[in-house]
């Protein structure tokens, strides 16, 4: 092989990678897959498509190396192949929030729209946790809080969201957080709290950041309300990981 050859050859697994990524349904099923793995179903309900057309993507992605997946009886359950597909994600969002302005006017309209607030990150979760007591809710379905969530939060999903609110106490203050800072459920969820009279935040960060940021992320089920000593423990743990 000529260097020409080499040169071409390289290039062109180059853009596999770039297609894998090339279309809206699959960057958003890369996102999806970065909370823990699911099934070809599952996949297709969360975002908007028939199964047949769901398939197809998930086989662009597999054959470019970004997908696992495993059989379980009928079912195939996908997750991303390695830490690398997520930060390579999070590279290419990166990059469009950097050089496409409407990136940034999309989210500002639609959020401001919702809950009307900028959300807050992990350092700010912090100070507000040092200025009283915290309630950390993640929004997200059980079967992702159970796969990664921050320590002490709490799992409410959206659709639970309205009976579950008068069990909180209303003057804690609430930070909401689900899949990252373009998902819509924390948002949603700010804005129903803000309606109950609480005091209550979007954290713009999701467990796909913490995880490559080096925050630790604890897995499985809590099933009870977090006390002060929690949101301390949280603390504890992210203190040197903010800049």
């Amino acid at each position: 092989m000529e260097g020409r050859e080499f040169k071409d050859a390289i290039f062109e697994q180059f853009a596999r990678a770039a297609t894998a990524f090339g279309s809206p349904k699959r960057v958003e099923i890369v996102d999806l897959l970065s909370q823990g793995e699911r099934t070809v179903e599952s996949i297709a309900q969360l975002t908007g498509m028939e199964v047949a057309n769901t398939s197809r993507h998930l086989q662009i992605l597999k054959s470019a190396g970004m997908l696992s997946a495993r059989r379980d009886g009928f079912h195939i359950f996908y997750r991303i192949a390695d830490d690398s597909v997520a930060a390579g994600y999070l590279a290419l969002r990166s990059l469009a929030e950097s050089r496409i302005s409407e990136v940034r006017t999309l989210a500002e309209a639609f959020f401001h729209r919702i809950d009307g607030t900028k959300a807050v990150d992990v350092k700010e979760l912090i100070e507000l946790s040092e200025a009283g007591e915290v309630v950390v809710v993640d929004v997200r379905p059980q079967l992702e809080f159970e796969a990664g969530h921050l320590s002490g939060a709490i799992n409410i999903p959206l659709d639970q969201l309205p009976e579950r609110i008068p069990d909180l106490n209303q003057n804690a203050s609430v930070v909401a957080y689900c899949r990252g800072p373009y998902c819509v459920l924390a948002a949603q969820a700010v804005a129903l709290f803000r309606a109950a009279g609480f005091q209550a935040e979007r954290l713009s960060q999701g467990p796909l950041e913490w995880k490559l940021a080096g925050i630790p992320i604890t897995r499985g089920a809590t099933w009870e309300l977090p006390q002060r000593k929690q949101v301390q423990k949280y603390k504890t743990k992210v203190k040197g990981k903010v800049k």
